[in-house]
Protein backbone atom coordinates (compact mmCIF):
# COMPACT_ATOMS: atom_id res chain seq x y z
CA UNK A 1 0.00 0.00 0.00
CA UNK A 2 2.76 2.57 0.78
CA UNK A 3 4.31 1.83 -2.96
CA UNK A 4 0.72 3.31 -4.24
CA UNK A 5 0.65 6.19 -2.22
CA UNK A 6 3.48 7.17 -3.07
CA UNK A 7 2.90 6.93 -6.63
CA UNK A 8 -0.06 9.00 -6.15
CA UNK A 9 2.00 11.62 -4.31
CA UNK A 10 4.75 11.49 -7.49
CA UNK A 11 1.98 12.08 -10.12
CA UNK A 12 0.45 15.88 -8.10
CA UNK A 13 3.61 18.12 -8.60
CA UNK A 14 3.90 17.20 -11.91
CA UNK A 15 0.45 18.52 -12.97
CA UNK A 16 0.96 21.52 -11.01
CA UNK A 17 3.89 22.10 -12.76
CA UNK A 18 2.28 21.60 -16.38
CA UNK A 19 -0.51 24.18 -14.72
CA UNK A 20 2.43 26.76 -14.48
CA UNK A 21 4.07 26.16 -17.17
CA UNK A 22 0.50 26.90 -19.00
CA UNK A 23 0.14 29.86 -16.99
CA UNK A 24 3.03 31.13 -17.97
CA UNK A 25 2.29 30.73 -21.51
CA UNK A 26 -0.74 32.63 -21.12
CA UNK A 27 0.45 35.26 -19.18
CA UNK A 28 3.12 35.72 -22.36
CA UNK A 29 0.83 35.34 -25.21
CA UNK A 30 -1.50 38.90 -23.68
CA UNK A 31 1.16 40.11 -23.25
CA UNK A 32 2.15 39.88 -26.75
CA UNK A 33 -0.96 40.88 -27.48
CA UNK A 34 -1.15 44.00 -25.61
CA UNK A 35 2.06 45.68 -27.02
CA UNK A 36 0.64 44.84 -30.63
CA UNK A 37 -2.31 47.00 -29.76
CA UNK A 38 -0.03 49.55 -28.11
CA UNK A 39 1.94 49.79 -31.12
CA UNK A 40 -1.21 50.19 -33.40
CA UNK A 41 -2.58 53.06 -31.46
CA UNK A 42 0.41 55.01 -30.95
CA UNK A 43 1.26 54.55 -34.15
CA UNK A 44 -1.99 55.90 -35.31
CA UNK A 45 -1.45 59.05 -33.55
CA UNK A 46 1.19 60.10 -35.98
CA UNK A 47 0.84 63.35 -37.43
CA UNK A 48 -1.01 63.66 -40.80
CA UNK A 49 -1.31 67.13 -41.72
CA UNK A 50 0.54 70.35 -41.04
CA UNK A 51 -1.76 72.95 -38.88
CA UNK A 52 -2.30 76.47 -39.96
CA UNK A 53 -0.25 78.01 -37.40
CA UNK A 54 2.92 76.20 -38.41
CA UNK A 55 2.77 77.76 -42.28
CA UNK A 56 2.21 81.26 -40.12
CA UNK A 57 5.29 80.35 -38.02
CA UNK A 58 7.20 79.18 -40.87
CA UNK A 59 6.64 82.10 -42.63
CA UNK A 60 7.61 84.67 -40.01
CA UNK A 61 10.38 82.56 -39.10
CA UNK A 62 11.77 82.53 -42.53
CA UNK A 63 11.18 86.56 -42.80
CA UNK A 64 13.96 87.23 -40.02
CA UNK A 65 16.66 84.66 -41.86
CA UNK A 66 20.32 86.46 -42.00
CA UNK A 67 20.61 86.01 -45.67
CA UNK A 68 24.61 86.32 -46.75
CA UNK A 69 23.62 89.09 -48.86
CA UNK A 70 25.19 92.57 -47.14
CA UNK A 71 24.95 96.34 -47.74
CA UNK A 72 26.66 98.85 -45.50
CA UNK A 73 24.74 97.88 -42.37
CA UNK A 74 25.30 94.39 -42.03
CA UNK A 75 24.21 91.30 -43.43
CA UNK A 76 20.10 91.75 -44.15
CA UNK A 77 17.47 89.18 -43.44
CA UNK A 78 14.90 88.21 -46.40
CA UNK A 79 12.46 90.43 -45.32
CA UNK A 80 15.21 93.65 -46.00
CA UNK A 81 16.23 91.81 -48.50
CA UNK A 82 12.99 91.41 -50.28
CA UNK A 83 12.48 95.25 -50.15
CA UNK A 84 16.12 95.24 -52.10
CA UNK A 85 15.02 92.77 -54.65
CA UNK A 86 12.02 95.21 -55.29
CA UNK A 87 14.16 98.42 -55.67
CA UNK A 88 17.07 96.51 -57.54
CA UNK A 89 19.89 97.03 -55.77
CA UNK A 90 23.01 94.38 -55.55
CA UNK A 91 24.49 93.38 -52.21
CA UNK A 92 27.94 94.57 -51.74
CA UNK A 93 29.32 91.69 -53.28
CA UNK A 94 27.79 92.77 -56.54
CA UNK A 95 25.22 89.65 -56.50
CA UNK A 96 21.81 90.74 -57.62
CA UNK A 97 19.67 90.78 -54.11
CA UNK A 98 16.70 89.10 -56.34
CA UNK A 99 19.22 85.83 -57.20
CA UNK A 100 20.25 85.93 -53.43
CA UNK A 101 16.71 86.20 -52.34
CA UNK A 102 15.35 83.31 -54.37
CA UNK A 103 18.08 80.79 -53.64
CA UNK A 104 17.92 81.19 -49.84
CA UNK A 105 14.10 81.17 -50.09
CA UNK A 106 14.95 77.86 -51.86
CA UNK A 107 16.96 76.35 -49.66
CA UNK A 108 15.35 77.24 -46.44
CA UNK A 109 12.05 75.53 -48.36
CA UNK A 110 13.87 72.42 -49.09
CA UNK A 111 15.14 71.91 -45.60
CA UNK A 112 11.91 72.64 -44.08
CA UNK A 113 9.50 70.92 -46.21
CA UNK A 114 10.49 67.73 -47.80
CA UNK A 115 7.77 66.23 -50.14
CA UNK A 116 9.29 62.64 -50.22
CA UNK A 117 7.91 59.83 -47.61
CA UNK A 118 5.70 62.94 -45.88
CA UNK A 119 2.14 63.82 -46.01
CA UNK A 120 3.18 66.90 -47.67
CA UNK A 121 2.53 66.24 -51.25
CA UNK A 122 3.77 69.91 -52.25
CA UNK A 123 3.46 73.63 -51.84
CA UNK A 124 3.73 76.65 -53.59
CA UNK A 125 5.81 80.27 -51.85
CA UNK A 126 4.71 83.48 -53.63
CA UNK A 127 6.30 86.95 -52.66
CA UNK A 128 4.84 90.02 -54.25
CA UNK A 129 5.09 94.14 -54.08
CA UNK A 130 2.35 96.07 -55.55
CA UNK A 131 4.42 96.30 -58.71
CA UNK A 132 5.51 92.86 -59.76
CA UNK A 133 5.60 88.67 -57.68
CA UNK A 134 9.32 88.94 -56.64
CA UNK A 135 9.90 85.05 -56.08
CA UNK A 136 6.96 82.46 -57.21
CA UNK A 137 8.22 79.10 -56.34
CA UNK A 138 5.75 75.55 -56.74
CA UNK A 139 7.15 72.55 -55.79
CA UNK A 140 5.23 68.82 -55.77
CA UNK A 141 1.62 68.77 -56.65
CA UNK A 142 -1.21 71.33 -56.24
CA UNK A 143 -4.41 69.49 -54.26
CA UNK A 144 -7.35 70.60 -53.20
CA UNK A 145 -6.28 70.14 -49.55
CA UNK A 146 -4.11 72.49 -48.03
CA UNK A 147 -3.60 75.05 -45.20
CA UNK A 148 -2.14 78.45 -46.17
CA UNK A 149 -1.11 81.59 -44.67
CA UNK A 150 -0.37 85.48 -45.81
CA UNK A 151 2.06 88.19 -44.34
CA UNK A 152 1.60 91.38 -45.01
CA UNK A 153 5.13 93.64 -44.43
CA UNK A 154 5.48 97.11 -45.35
CA UNK A 155 7.94 100.24 -44.86
CA UNK A 156 7.08 104.05 -45.43
CA UNK A 157 7.29 103.30 -49.43
CA UNK A 158 6.70 99.87 -50.39
CA UNK A 159 4.24 96.91 -49.17
CA UNK A 160 5.33 93.37 -49.93
CA UNK A 161 2.30 89.81 -49.09
CA UNK A 162 4.12 86.60 -48.58
CA UNK A 163 1.93 83.78 -49.25
CA UNK A 164 3.06 79.87 -48.03
CA UNK A 165 0.89 77.19 -49.27
CA UNK A 166 1.20 73.50 -48.05
CA UNK A 167 -0.72 71.07 -50.00
CA UNK A 168 -1.15 67.19 -48.21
Amino acid sequence: MRDLTKKVVLKKPKKAQEEMVGFAIIVILVSIIILGILFFVLRAGTKQSVESYEVESFIQASLQYTTSCSDSSGNLTIRKLAFQCVDEVNCLDGRPSCDVLNETIKGILDASWPIENTPIKGYEFLMQSSLKNIIEIRKGNITNNYKGSLQDFTTSQQALKVSFKIYY
